[in-house]
């Protein structure tokens, strides 16, 4: 009996040993998250590197796979489909079905050429370019900061003149040359401290479509392009919360419905206290005090099926204090003060006739008011040279939807009110009170728009827009000798206008067309034509326009700029349109550019039309993007050839001349230009983005050489432009941490991890020239001249 019982304990050790020694079995079905049709052939993948083990699924997608216990990694893969990964703690056999989901059912994440279906291809449309405002947060940013204008430098044809620059040039235009628009309302700055960071908070933006090549009749006023930022309606059934931390600014944004379904509100607001950061860099900017702030307010009110009504209200504000530049002239101070700030209001009423023809009217005003002020070091009083300009404007439009047409009409009326200048002394003596002549223009517009399907293979979008210009009194108005504008000693006569008088007109009709050929379902070429005029300018001597630039309405002594656009391109979609590619070239010339004389000042000068000069500019190129729009690996590659020329040529005499009246390479002609931006999509937990940009350097005018008067060394100029900065070139690196098992919780969060130039190159934004001793060297500029890390906490609350 003890035998048997002996016998009995042997066995059940023996086969409780051998079960125990048996690995888990991880097993069951791989199939299309859409239809359930089993994958043959998907990989299942355990673990990665020397240890790992796979298995392919078999014709009913079915796999099993044996594997040690603890923490295990399963990877899920099939071509055309999104891989699927999790992390698994197995201790006994275990089954996992994975449903995968193919990778044209994904939402698009990146850069695409306009609205609609198949836009690449189908829409009679160039240049137009929308990028999902989620594919910006997950770029690498400056200082963590999310940055709509440097994300869209990341497209073909859109450069700057620096890592500081305020504002872009688009297709061979200046920074004034571009209409940016906040929910229909102007902005007149975009940029935060002197173009570091953009003045858009990006957790209220909802998109933005930008137009370099066909601009719609419905926008006027710019000679370049437009870009159109929508601001997102508040959620009218639940409460929200959103926001971030960072060491730049802190950011929050909340909405609620006041009325459920039917009335809501968000308010969002971003500010930047931290300047303390900068002194502790070095003791050199002990001086420097940088605040900056801004914030949007919208309220959306659907009052029934066919009617609703929208208003917004927008303010931005920028204090910059230094005590390394220059202050106002004539005026002994301890520091300057830099101050602007952008107050916008906009109300909007929606009313649909019909499914099909609807009305759209909208009243709005913008304000911009910037300030230098100059501490006495005296008195300790600011002294201030402050300017204005205000903005409203009035316009609707009626859009009727045919089947294979849309039609749409519009009517504007804008008015400008500027004040160029004007010096406060506060309580200071020796400085008396200046103020330059104020100014008011008004615009009239109309414009009709057809977009229409001729056939399958022609499409064309056609529009006419007719702008009338009207330089309003009062004013006085120069006469100068030979009918030519030189300087002041040369005015022989002076008219005057009264209130509401015009001082001058301009106008005319500004054709806007498009036209599509297609070669078939995936490719076509397209054909467009562009014309433009701008009333409203920005005067300057400056690579980049500071905030206190000077800006000056068409008059007597200045004509509007004209810009005439040709484009034609070529568009190809691949893999059921996950892959596109577009390449297109482009003309552009302009009439009545302005450029400054040697030596010119603008600031509170009574007579601006003889520090300037004015001629015309061409520009031409060559742009080419690959654009991967789904999947694991998202992105695109740009490569675009650019040039940028002017002339001036305004009068006999040399000083109306800009080198010699020869052609000249613009400020911001860079000939070459590659970027690339890659989103990884690691699974559930991690993304990493990386930027990568290369550029020609700007040209810059360089002395010809040196003169020695009286133990002073004085540079001397004769040819601008002549030389070339260095390459440009940076790479950027964003690593987003998510935390899935938040997922299904009211509170969501994630970090952000940055480095803005990762590989520490120095690239020169100038060339500045020191006279150390007898001798005169020039010394490099860099704005970021080494690795920028940042770290930013994201949060929801819904």
């Amino acid at each position: 009996m003890i035998r048997f019982y002996l016998i009995v304990f042997t066995a059940l050790t023996l086969t409780l040993g051998t079960r125990a020694q048996q690995l888990p079995r991880l097993s069951g079905t791989v199939s299309d998250s859409a239809t359930g049709k089993p994958l043959t052939g998907a990989t299942v993948v355990v673990d990665y590197g020397k240890n790992s083990t796979g298995v392919a699924t078999g014709s009913d997608g079915s796999y099993a796979v044996t594997v040690p216990r603890g923490p295990r990694t399963v990877v899920v893969r099939y071509v055309g489909y999104v891989p699927f990964r999790t992390t698994l703690f197995v201790q006994r056999d275990t089954q996992l079905d994975v449903k995968l989901a193919t990778v044209a059912s994904q939402l698009e994440e990146v850069v695409i050429m306009s609205k609609g279906y198949d836009p690449n291809v189908r829409k009679p449309l160039l240049g137009v370019s929308q990028i999902n405002i989620e594919a910006i947060k997950r770029m690498p940013a400056a200082l963590g900061e999310v940055d709509i204008l440097r994300s869209l430098q990341m497209l073909p044809g859109v450069t700057s003149v620096g890592e500081a620059a305020n504002g872009v040039n688009i297709r061979g235009g200046t920074t004034d040359q571009n209409l940016i628009l906040l929910d229909d309302t102007p902005i007149f700055n975009p940029t935060h401290m002197f173009g570091l960071f953009s003045v858009f908070p990006p957790d209220a933006v909802s998109g933005l479509d930008l137009y370099k090549g066909n601009v719609p009749a419905r926008y006027g006023g710019r000679a370049a392009s437009v870009l159109d930022i929508t601001l997102r309606n508040p959620d009218l059934e639940k409460a929200k919360a959103s926001g971030g931390i960072s060491l730049v600014a802190n950011r929050l944004t909340l909405e609620t419905p006041i009325v459920k379904g039917k009335l809501g509100i968000f308010v969002a607001g971003r500010g930047a206290f931290n300047d303390f950061l900068i002194r502790l860099a070095s003791p050199r900017l002990e001086g420097i005090r940088a605040k900056f702030g801004d914030g949007t307010a919208k309220l959306f009110w659907r009052v029934n099926d066919r009617n609703t009504v929208t208003a917004m209200g927008y303010y931005s504000y920028d204090l910059f204090q230094t005590n390394l530049l220059g202050s106002l002239s004539n005026i002994n101070a301890t520091a300057t003060k830099y101050q602007h700030e952008t107050t916008n209001g906009m109300v909007r009423w929606f009313h649909a006739f019909s499914p099909r023809f609807n009305l759209q009217t909208t009243a709005l005003v913008a304000r911009y008011i910037p300030r230098i002020l100059s501490i006495e070091d005296s008195t300790a009083n600011p002294v201030v040279l402050k300017q204005s300009l205000q903005q409203r404007q009035a316009k609707t439009n009626l859009n009727y939807q045919l089947e294979k047409q849309k039609l749409e009409f519009g009517l504007s009326a804008t008015q400008y009110l500027l004040n160029p200048g004007e010096l406060l002394p506060n309580n200071s003596p020796a400085v008396r009170y200046l103020s330059t002549p104020k100014e008011q223009a008004l615009e009239l517009a109309a414009h009709l728009e057809d977009e229409i399907n001729l056939s399958e293979r022609l499409a064309v979008s056609a529009g006419l827009r007719y702008s009338y210009f009207l330089n309003l009194g009062p004013a006085v108005v120069y006469r100068y000798a030979s009918g030519e504008v030189v300087d002041a000693s040369t005015i022989v006569d002076s008219l005057t206008y009264g209130t509401g008088q015009p001082t001058a007109r301009y106008g005319g009709l500004e054709p806007r067309v498009g036209l599509r050929y297609s070669l078939g379902q995936d490719a076509s070429i397209k054909v467009g034509y562009n014309l433009m005029r701008q009333y409203l300018q920005v005067v300057s001597n400056t690579t980049t326009p500071l905030p206190t630039s000077r800006w000056k309405t068409s008059g007597a002594h200045i004509k509007p700029q004209v810009s005439q656009l040709w484009s034609v391109g070529y568009y190809q979609n691949f893999k059921e349109s996950i892959l596109e590619m577009s390449a297109e070239i482009y003309y552009r010339q302009t009439a009545n550019i302005l450029d400054y004389k040697p030596g010119a000042n603008f600031l509170l000068e009574p007579y601006p039309e003889t520090k300037l000069l004015a001629g015309r500019s061409r520009a031409y190129g060559l742009e080419t993007m690959l654009t991967k729009k789904k999947g694991e690996l998202t992105g695109w590659i740009n490569y675009t050839y650019a040039r940028t020329f002017n002339q001036v040529l305004t009068g006999a005499d040399f000083f109306q001349q800009i080198n010699g009246g020869t052609w000249y390479r613009a400020n911001y002609d860079r000939p070459h230009s590659i970027n690339a931006s890659l989103n990884i999509q690691q699974g559930r937990h991690h993304s990493f983005s990386f930027n990568f940009v290369y550029s020609t350097g700007r040209p810059y005018t360089a002395p010809e050489g040196f003169i020695r008067y009286q133990d002073r060394t004085y540079p001397f100029y004769n040819t601008r432009n002549q030389r070339r900065l260095p390459a440009y070139h940076r790479l950027d690196l964003a690593w987003n941490i998510y935390n899935p098992s938040l997922r299904d919780r009211r509170w969501q969060g994630h970090w952000t991890f940055t480095v803005y130039n990762l590989y520490g190159r120095k690239n020169a934004y100038s060339i500045y020239y020191r006279t150390e001793g007898k001798a005169t060297n020039p010394y490099r500029l860099a704005i970021f001249a080494a690795p920028i890390p940042s770290l930013t906490y994201n949060f929801e609350f819904k």
